[in-house]
């Protein structure tokens, strides 16, 4: 018996296979663009891994996740779960062509909903300030992290490309804070003055904006969405200043957002959970020694696997199988 999630991600798309022990069997990643050339199939690779036959349940997240706010089978779920896909990034195609795969496997799987101003599990200030807040897969990230650490109050700081983060109160998801609102990751980021300026006058979209609008706009780099990251770390290695202010910059806008969420947790929070290719990385620079600068030790804070989103879909799986009717207060519906 096996469980499988996905994670619909900026610059690829990661599998969690996991058996029913909640043990990992493998983890592994596929390329948007090779996947959207046809390069690598989603159902080859399982298949290496993995006898199909023995999947009791997949978790899936994709793109936003606006268009649902439960927990449903795959198979009730309309337009995938969206309700659009532009001005949410760089559009490639390549998780389109995955998902395509899945629907095609005889496997049951549940698609995990993103969370935005109709998810009735918010608070309701949150819904009522931000239409969107976060994608399917910082659900699965906060369900990964409420395992590995136990916590009931805290708040997940996901840092890659974009950068989200989610505070969870009693358990549950309270309410979080989207790229485009608040801190800076490496390529996404919140959208200021002189860039509105930039929509009004014609210049640029503002999906253009918010795809350039990360540490990328501050260390002038460009290309490829999967290549940006590392060659903003390899400028950093090589000691090139404005790849300095910029992952300094990145740094700090974070902080500010964690800051921001603790404020409004009623409770003590137990903690902060890092994760994600930048919150969890530890060379050229460790971003837990990073951060913690501003907080001063007045948080317990603890890494947890930047695969998190993959291995928290399979865990959310491989629960409801098992018969779990709410995940983080979102209801469970099959």
């Amino acid at each position: 018996m096996a469980f499988i999630g996905m994670d619909h991600g900026t610059t690829g798309i990661s599998f969690c296979i996991m058996s029913d022990e909640g043990k990992i069997i493998d983890i592994f990643k596929i390329g948007r663009e090779e996947s959207k050339k046809g390069l690598v199939s989603a159902t080859e690779e399982l298949q290496k891994r993995v006898d199909l036959d023995s999947v009791k349940l997949m978790a899936i997240t994709y793109a936003m996740g606006d268009g649902i706010s439960k927990i449903l089978p795959t198979s009730q779920v309309k337009d995938r779960g969206i309700l659009s896909i532009s001005g949410a990034g760089k559009v490639t195609g390549g998780g389109t062509s995955v998902f395509s795969e899945l629907e095609a496997l005889n496997i049951d799987s549940i698609m995990i909903p993103g969370l935005h101003k109709n998810s009735e599990s918010l608070d309701k200030l949150f819904r009522a300030a931000y239409s969107h807040q976060a994608s399917p897969e910082k659900v699965s990230i906060s369900y990964n992290a409420i395992k590995e650490t136990g916590w009931s109050n805290f708040i997940v700081a996901d840092i890659s490309s974009n950068s989200v983060d989610i505070l969870i109160e009693d358990g549950k998801i309270k309410g979080a804070i989207d790229a485009c609102l608040g801190a800076m990751g490496v390529v996404h980021g919140p959208l200021d003055l002189e860039m509105i300026r930039d929509i009004d006058e014609n210049n640029v979209s503002a999906n253009e904006c918010f795809s350039h609008a990360g540490a990328i706009k501050i260390a002038e780099i460009d290309g490829k969405v999967a290549n940006m990251k590392d060659q903003l770390l390899e400028n950093y290695r090589n000691g090139d200043e404005k790849a300095k202010l910029a992952i300094d910059t990145l740094i700090m806008t974070v902080a500010m957002e964690i800051a921001g969420l603790d404020i409004v947790c009623e409770n003590e929070i137990d903690g902060i959970v890092l994760t994600g290719s930048i919150g969890s990385a530890t060379e050229p620079f460790n971003f837990e020694d990073e951060i913690n600068k501003y907080f001063k030790n007045k948080y317990p804070l603890k890494v947890i696997s930047k695969e998190s989103g993959a291995i928290g879909a399979a865990q959310i799986a491989m629960d409801v199988y098992n018969g779990e009717k709410e995940i983080l207060g979102i209801e469970v519906n099959i």
